[in-house]
């Protein structure tokens, strides 16, 4: 099977047909120089004979007879191996010069096949090309020469042609199974991985496929898509085990008071339990109201409704909603807004996420706390800060304070439900902005810095107090 699947894959076909490719390509530029080399032979060989015949001629035109009989006498010595063979027929018919041994075609272009050794009928023939011309002082010439070496460079570069052909098809056939092989396997342990992703194990990534930067960026981005899903995943086993948990507390208040309704004795008393049921009722619908708002914000459902919101009007308008809420704690709200910056986003999210961020700050510092709100731009990003100088968040306590439900021992006390901070980090995410807890010292320091794409007219600075 592992043979079959190197053969099956996309690799090799790819190859095979590369091979397929470089195969035809090969066989037709080798086609094209047989036929050039064989024609500039051809040339070659036509020019030599017209030379020699009118060399011939020229002797035959100034010395008789027997001047071209000298003539090819001394041509057949200088010769070496006859590159030329001679007939001379007479005007009468008579062979005068008989190199060929048999009648030639006579005048113009022909060919005649000889043996090599004419007393033995086993002897290897060969074709001469012969021309035929007339003579000045009557009768024939005919100068004759052997194809040999062109048949033979035409015979060479055909099998050449053929044996370069089936050794680059042979090649990339190998080649094509090798790197099909290797696709294959490499596959398969990304298909092992998803199958594992596939039974449960969402913790399971899938290995880079390794043959291009384009398939190492398919598995990048599968890989990003897994941490999202896992991220959804955990954040949904998260929400049932913290309404599991957390829910348990009024929903027994709930029920206790219902059964203290039952048990009244006065009209007045059922009426106050009731009361008492219906706050407790409104208090858990709120609770799962947020829960749902926060799943949706960590979906990142909201982005289609952005748009350009001046974030320095809306927080002069929280600041002002809130400062009597402060002032009734005996708090200070204190704002240092610079004017006219300008972020992409939800406005009605975003006013929340600075509600409850401010609010925060108001019910977990002591009386005579002071509150600081800031805006300002910071190398091109617009940033908040809020501020606080009460008791502050432990190190080791910031990062939990932003999931759902989670409250310092200090704050069980008082009213909510643990989930004002986490719906402000999940407006942040899907703002894309950067929320930090920071030591204030004393208290603590909320720093929003959004993306870099604000506008507006030089802000004063943001310290990192």
């Amino acid at each position: 099977m592992p043979l079959l699947n190197g053969f099956r894959s996309g690799a090799f076909r790819f190859a095979f047909l590369l091979a397929i490719m470089f195969a035809v390509s090969a066989a037709l530029l080798l086609f094209v120089v047989e036929r050039s080399i064989s024609q500039y032979a051809t040339v070659a060989t036509d020019g030599g004979l017209k030379s020699e015949a009118a060399i011939l001629q020229a002797e035959d035109r100034e010395g008789g007879r027997a001047g071209l009989l000298r003539a090819i006498a001394l041509h057949r010595r200088a010769g070496g191996e006859e590159a030329y063979r001679y007939q001379v027929i007479d005007i009468g018919g008579k062979l005068l010069v008989d190199d060929l041994g048999t009648r030639s075609t006579g005048l113009g272009w022909g060919h005649v096949t000889l043996r090599d050794d004419p007393q033995e009928p086993s002897a290897h023939l060969e074709t001469l090309k012969t021309l035929g011309v007339a003579l000045p002082q009557g009768g024939t010439l005919v100068v004759a020469t052997d194809t040999y070496d062109i048949e033979e460079l035409r015979a060479s570069l055909d099998q050449f042609t053929i044996a370069a052909g089936l050794t680059i098809t042979l090649f990339a056939l190998i080649g094509g199974y090798l790197i099909g092989g290797l696709f294959m396997r490499r596959l398969d342990r990304v298909n092992a991985a998803i199958a594992r992703v596939m039974a449960g194990d969402v913790a399971e990534r899938l290995p880079r496929i390794g043959i291009s930067r384009e398939f190492d960026a398919l598995s990048i981005n599968l890989n990003a898509m897994l941490d999202r899903i896992g991220t959804l995943i955990n954040g949904l086993r998260q929400v049932t085990t913290d309404i599991a948990h957390d829910l348990r507390t009024p929903l027994t208040r709930l029920r206790q008071q219902l059964e203290a309704a039952l048990e009244a004795g006065s009209p007045a008393h059922y009426e106050t339990s009731i009361e008492h049921a219906i706050t407790q009722t409104d208090e858990i619908l709120g609770i799962f109201r947020a829960l749902l708002r926060i799943g949706t914000l960590e979906g990142g459902d909201g982005r289609q409704y952005f748009a350009s919101v001046d974030l320095s009007e809306l927080l002069n308008q929280i600041v002002a909603a809130l400062q009597p809420v402060a002032e009734d704690e005996g708090k200070l709200l204190i704002a240092q807004h610079a004017p006219d910056l300008l972020v992409e986003g939800d406005q009605g999210l975003l006013a929340q996420m600075m509600t409850n961020l401010i609010d925060n700050a108001i019910r977990h510092t002591p009386a005579g706390s002071r509150i600081r709100s800031e805006i300002g731009l910071i190398e091109g990003s617009v940033v908040v800060t809020i501020g606080d100088d009460g008791p502050g968040i432990p190190a080791e306590e910031r990062a939990n304070v932003l999931t759902r439900f989670y409250r310092l021992d200090r704050s069980r006390n008082l009213p909510g439900s643990g989930l004002g901070m986490s719906m402000a980090a999940a407006i942040a995410s899907l703002h894309h902005v950067r929320l930090e807890l920071l030591d204030n010292a004393p208290g603590l320091l909320v720093r929003l810095t959004f993306p870099a794409l604000a506008i507006g007219s030089p802000p004063e600075q943001v310290g990192n107090r």
